[in-house]
């Protein structure tokens, strides 16, 4: 089979990694891809959201299979573009990937379908969106209601915070028309878990929990990022706790967006608090998670190709999905100054260095200059390791990470900290 990867981060290089392990797939295709996924698949440069060349680029080259990696695409159709030209693409339509890329969508449906979630109000002006905080006080989360790249979310400490948020969000615009309206939320205390799932619309498959690791800093200090690593499987999600939550929250919501008519197909992430009166939704996202793909996708066990095209023939009640034993953890590399204004362009050295303490190193923000790998995003690598548990895991991946060396380098030394100091 001929695939097609949509996107060119870390997530996407740990699809096209897992793809490329599976003996039916003769051909990967990557735009634009990046110089890690270039190893590994043939780099095309078009860009994620010129959803009409993608299709024309699917076409040309008699593509089999699509699959989607990042969030804009999705919401913006390219799912319904391609299946109406007859292409086979695995991800969610447009109307289905508003759970993403609307939060004032995804939270009407999960009070219309009893999920639970944390207490919200909808806001389009900031002076209605003012007094409402004004009101509440503190334990508010501001939330930007469209698409703004995993930073559109302020956990505001006081209600001064919130406040600025808003002025932020509504008024400066910093995240574009996706703050023309917010979502407030009750802030949800608790133990964080992320659960991604295969689903063809009926049927519902869980995967390994993990958890990400959201704040710059050590110890959960600083600003939020689009995630500085992540560790899998998260003992927080006991068996009984996935339970509840496919009973309560990921059935529900496929069930109900198909009972109006949405028929939901691709991979479900469930942001989740596990909160003292059980577990919540903080978000959904319409796509597999960037950083957990590359902690979960190494535990998958067998091959991922046919998983996929059960989701997208139906057929995923009559396909096994089976796990690894083991754990996996994920250190993001991110260049000097992000989540805020970064450089680009530095020299990255020991990759294969990395790769030699027996790491697999996704590229996330990279590019070449000649010869040499440069940075080119906010988060450069995912520097991922397996073991038998999570702590044998930490104690393989940060000698791998220290081989690795580029200008203002920056990264969390206690990934998976939740894990290691639990009793």
């Amino acid at each position: 089979m001929r695939i097609l990867v949509v996107g060119g981060g870390g997530r996407e290089h740990a699809l096209v990694w897992k793809l490329a392990q599976s003996p039916r797939v003769t051909k990967i295709y990557c735009a634009p891809g990046n110089p890690g996924i270039a190893a590994l698949a043939e780099c095309v440069n078009i860009s994620t959201d010129n959803v009409k060349a993608l299709c024309g680029f699917a076409q040309e080259h008699n593509i089999d299979l699509t699959v989607v990696g990042p969030e804009k695409p999705l919401t913006d159709g390219i799912v319904d573009y391609f299946a109406a030209r007859g292409l086979k693409v695995f991800g969610p339509s447009r109307e289905a990937a508003q759970l993403e890329g609307s939060k004032s969508f995804a939270k009407e449906r999960m009070q219309k379908y009893g999920v639970p979630t944390a207490e919200f109000a909808v806001f389009d002006s900031a002076a209605a969106a003012r007094a409402y905080i004004e009101a509440k006080g503190t334990g508010i989360v501001v939330k930007a209601d469209g698409l703004a790249a995993g930073k559109g979310v302020v956990v505001a400490e006081t209600a001064a915070e919130a406040l600025q948020a808003i002025d932020e969000i509504m008024l400066k615009k910093v995240h574009g028309d996706a703050g023309c309206q917010v979502v407030l939320e009750e802030r949800l205390i608790g133990e964080e878990a992320s659960l991604l799932a295969f689903t063809d619309g009926f049927t519902v498959v869980p995967m390994v929990a993990a958890q990400d690791h959201k704040r710059v800093g050590d110890g959960d200090t600083g600003p939020n990022t689009g995630g500085m690593g992540a560790y899998a499987p998260a003992p927080v999600m006991t068996p009984e706790l996935l339970s509840e939550v496919q009973q309560t929250i990921l059935q529900p919501m496929i069930d109900g967006l198909r009972n109006e008519g949405i028929l939901y197909q691709g991979c479900l992430y469930a942001g989740l608090m596990m909160t003292a009166t059980g577990p919540k939704v903080i978000e959904f996202n319409a796509r597999f998670g960037d950083p957990e793909t590359q902690v979960v996708l190494p535990l998958l066990d067998g091959d991922l190709l046919p998983v996929l095209e059960a989701c997208i023939d139906g057929a995923l009640a009559e396909t096994e999905v089976r796990w690894q034993n083991g754990a996996t953890v994920c250190v993001v590399l991110a260049a000097g100054g992000y989540p805020g204004e970064y450089r680009k362009g530095d020299a990255i050295a020991g990759l294969a260095a990395a790769e030699a303490k027996g790491a697999m190193v996704f590229h996330a923000g990279t590019a070449l200059n000649g010869e040499s790998v440069v940075t080119s995003g906010g988060r450069v690598l995912g520097v991922t390791a397996v073991a038998e548990d999570i702590a044998a895991a930490v104690a393989k991946v940060y000698p791998a990470v220290e081989q690795i060396k580029f200008a203002g380098m920056q990264y969390r030394k206690d990934i998976a900290h939740r894990a290691l100091n639990r009793n």
